[in-house]
């Protein structure tokens, strides 16, 4: 006797996504507002519009949510693409000019993902892995675009290694999270800052 085989509704599989998209939403929200030690499964259910058992079937437990959070977060950064741009500039400024537009574009744009990340670190129990995993690829990026740097005329006046560290520094999260949340700063106004920060201090004296 053939077995059945089992059979998946397109719209079902449709509306599952959906709830799981509601519900990273209503989490990434929640924990970049509160932060995650204060948010619980009831108050991601709550905003999702959900019950607290679909929760749990759709996503997991609180802490799969927020590895989930992490991985569509580095899924839709888009740094692979930014990447090969990046290699295709010929002169520092372009190069300065595109990290420091590309990343205000990215932290703008996972604002709220980062202040979920950035939030639950003190209390996560794996918050040192967690952040390592959702800054990696970012990371990864900065450290190629250093290097390109040191591939032009006139290459910045630190080792490479030093350069790696300064575009981190400034163009990593911290550095955008401490002028545009800690100092209340807007956007446009720390993208030049950076910038100008940047390039006076790769350049200067040559």
């Amino acid at each position: 006797m053939p077995s059945k085989r089992s059979y998946v509704s397109p719209l079902r599989e449709q509306a599952a996504a959906r709830t799981r998209e509601q519900i990273l939403q209503g989490a990434t929200e929640l924990f970049a507002d509160r932060g995650y030690g204060l948010v619980t499964v009831a108050d991601i259910a709550a905003a999702a519009g959900v019950s607290p058992k679909t929760v749990f079937a759709s996503v997991g437990s609180k802490s799969d949510i927020l590895d989930r959070i992490v991985d569509q977060g580095v899924a839709r950064s888009g740094h692979e693409q930014a990447v090969r741009h990046l290699l295709g500039l010929r002169t520092p400024e372009a190069v300065l000019d595109t990290l420091a537009q590309g990343t205000r574009a990215g932290n703008e744009a996972r604002f709220l993902v980062h202040e979920a990340i950035h939030k639950a670190l003190p209390v996560h129990e794996n918050g040192a892995a967690l952040w390592e995993r959702a800054m990696a690829a970012y990371r990864n990026a900065l450290t190629t675009a250093a290097g390109h740097l040191h591939t032009l005329d006139p290459p910045p006046r630190y080792a490479e290694r030093e350069t790696a560290d300064a575009l981190w520094f400034w163009f990593g999260p911290s550095g955008w999270r401490s002028l545009v949340v800690d100092n209340a700063w807007p956007w446009d106004r720390a993208e030049q800052f950076l910038l100008r920060t940047a390039t006076a201090t790769l350049y200067s004296h040559q």
